[in-house]
This record gives C-alpha cells, structure tokens and sequence, in this order.
C-alpha cells in the first residue's frame, strides 16, 4: 500500500511540473561603431538616433513569450550626458527586434547587454 501510494505522489508530482512547464531562453547582445560600421549611428550626431537588430530565438516558443532586456554594458563619451533607452519590440514566437535609441549630444561608441525570454504553458 505504501509503495503504491509512493507511485501516486511521484505520479502527481511529475504532472504538476509537466503541466507548469516554464519555457526560458537567454542570450547576449553587444554593437558598438567598429564591430557594427553599416548600421550603427549611436556614437555621432545629435539629437534622436536609434538601432535595430534582429534577435532571433535558437528554438521557437509555443507562443509569444514576454522579453527583458539589461544592458550591461555602456561605452559612452566622456564629454556628454548619457540618454538610452534600450527595448525589445516586435515581439514574436521566433525572436525581436531590439530596439537602442539616444537622445541630445548622447554618443555611445558601445552597448551590450543580455536578453531573458520567458513563457508559461
């Protein structure tokens, strides 16, 4: 009996974590004005200025998961002030779009940081 009621609990468990599933994927990001020649505009000029790059997920999710994004790391002019704004944006089950804007006389030479993906089922 204490063996089948064992059985059961083990059962039950190994459901309610199957059914509460969290699907989570992470990486890395980093653009600066050498790596990025082409596209990147947040080291010169003033005023807005912004980047997109294309993030994709290795494995899909099964639907739209929710997306944070940390920079970690700024290379930024000494001799100006420093305006970001870092965001993902068009959010879907395969990847995003990051999204890095500056402001004013901001000039940032280089920025990383990391992205955390998360869904429940």
């Amino acid at each position: 009996m204490k063996k089948l009621l064992l059985l059961l609990g083990v059962v039950l468990l190994t459901s309610a974590v199957a059914y509460a599933q969290v699907q989570v994927q992470s990486g890395t990001y980093f653009y600066s004005k050498d790596q990025n020649k082409d596209n990147y505009t947040l080291h010169s000029n003033q005023g807005k200025r912004m980047v997109e790059y294309e993030i994709n997920f290795p494995k899909p999710f099964d639907k739209k998961p929710k997306v944070v994004v940390m920079p970690s790391l700024l290379d930024a002019e000494k001799s100006t002030q420093v305006r970001y704004s870092i965001r993902a944006t068009g959010v879907s089950r395969d990847g995003f779009v990051l999204l890095a804007e500056v402001w004013g006389d901001t000039q940032l030479n280089a920025i990383g940081g990391f992205w955390l993906a998360h869904t429940e089922e």
